[in-house]
Formats: structure tokens, C-alpha cells, sequence
């Protein structure tokens, strides 16, 4: 009986002893990623990046992103929605984070559709048919080069490809992965606040950390 005492004691002491490391650990995690975006200032949303909403919004949303993502797909509109209720105090910088095989090339092709001002248009259906290229975690992206015209928008593809495997374009996208990971970014989607990162997953915990950062600022 007392081993048995003794056993369910110990076992205790262990799992509180884990929750606190674990909490702890959490914790400087956190702490490193906010000073990481805070030495990084501007940089943490550069210039390069696509970007939606006011440039002189006081909170800025970061969003680390691969196209072949479904938690990224499904989130992307009730991000749009976020951002339509706060329309003149946040705005949303979409950054390049392609951990599935093959999505680095549709990050490529992204930035070569924004070149002919087609960025949102190309997004828009990249998401929409996402489940017909990337389906099982098994992108092929040449099936998103029919998608494109086939849901009408006006691009020139065949410059778009051009554009799409220039060094420009490919060092803009290594850009955002090497920040990426110099953050701590290691899932999709990664949402930071005006640096301080969403350390809990959800759409609910990501509009309270904006409404935080808003009343912070407003």
C-alpha cells in the first residue's frame, strides 16, 4: 500500500513538475520571438510583402502562410472579416512560410501574378480550388496554372512563369523562409500582432489578441 502511496505521489510530482516546464518554457519561447520581431522593427513586415488595409494602421497582423495549408484556406476569409471590422486600425502582411513539398513555387507564382497586379485575384483562386491541386498533402502546382484562367482572370501566363522562376522573385520567397524560421515559424498559419505572437491556435484567440492590440492603441 505505501509503494502504491508512494508511486501515485511521485507520479503527481513528475506531471506537475512537466506542466511547469512546459509553462515555462512557453514562456521564454515567447519571450524570444517578441524581442526577435522587436530588433527586427520594420523588417518584421517589409516593404516586398503583400499587404491589405491602411499602411498607417497602429496594429498590424502578420501572417506566415503556405498555400497548400487547409488551416491557412480556411481561415482566409474570416481573416478578410477581421480586418473589414477594423478597416482604418489594422492592417494584414502576408508572408511566405511553404513547409509542403512543392508550395514554394506557388509562393513564386503568387509574387509573379502581383507583378501584373493580379495578387488577390490569383489568391483568391489558389484557396478556392485548393483541395483540386493540393489534395493530401500532395501539392502539384501545374494544376494551378489551368485553375488560373480556367476561373477568368486576366493574367499573361506565360510571362507569369517567366516572371515566377527569376532570382527576384525566389529571393523575395527565401527572404520570408529564412525569417521565418529565425522566428520560430514552424506551422501554418503563424499569426504575430504587432510582434507578439499568437502563441495558442484558434480564430477566436487571434481576435482577441487584435481587439487587445486595439484598445492598446485606439
Amino acid at each position: 500500500m505505501k509503494k502504491q502511496t508512494l508511486f501515485g505521489v511521485t507520479a503527481v510530482v513528475l506531471i506537475v513538475g512537466f506542466v511547469l516546464a512546459s509553462s515555462w518554457y512557453r514562456g521564454r519561447e515567447v519571450e524570444r520571438v517578441e524581442a526577435a520581431a522587436e530588433e527586427a522593427g520594420d523588417a518584421f513586415a517589409p516593404a516586398h510583402s503583400m499587404s491589405f488595409g491602411p499602411e498607417d494602421a497602429r496594429v498590424t497582423v502578420v501572417e506566415f502562410f503556405d498555400p497548400a495549408c487547409e488551416s491557412c484556406a480556411r481561415l482566409h476569409a474570416p481573416v478578410k472579416e477581421i480586418l473589414a471590422r477594423h478597416p482604418d486600425q489594422v492592417r494584414l502582411v502576408l508572408r511566405y512560410a511553404p513547409l509542403h513539398v512543392g508550395s514554394e513555387g506557388v509562393c513564386q507564382m503568387l509574387e509573379a501574378a502581383r507583378q501584373q497586379g493580379r495578387y488577390t485575384e490569383v489568391l483568391e483562386v489558389m484557396f478556392a480550388t485548393q483541395r483540386g491541386w493540393a489534395s493530401h498533402h500532395n501539392p502539384q502546382p501545374d494544376l494551378l496554372w489551368r485553375f488560373i484562367p480556367a476561373a477568368g482572370v486576366d493574367v499573361d501566363l506565360e510571362r507569369m512563369r517567366e516572371d515566377a522562376g527569376g532570382f527576384a522573385i525566389s529571393s523575395r520567397v527565401q527572404q520570408d523562409i529564412d525569417e521565418g524560421r529565425a522566428l520560430g515559424v514552424r506551422k501554418t498559419p503563424s499569426f504575430f500582432v504587432n510582434g507578439r505572437p499568437l502563441t495558442s491556435f484558434g480564430l477566436p484567440q487571434l481576435e482577441a489578441l487584435i481587439a487587445e492590440e486595439v484598445a492598446a492603441n485606439y
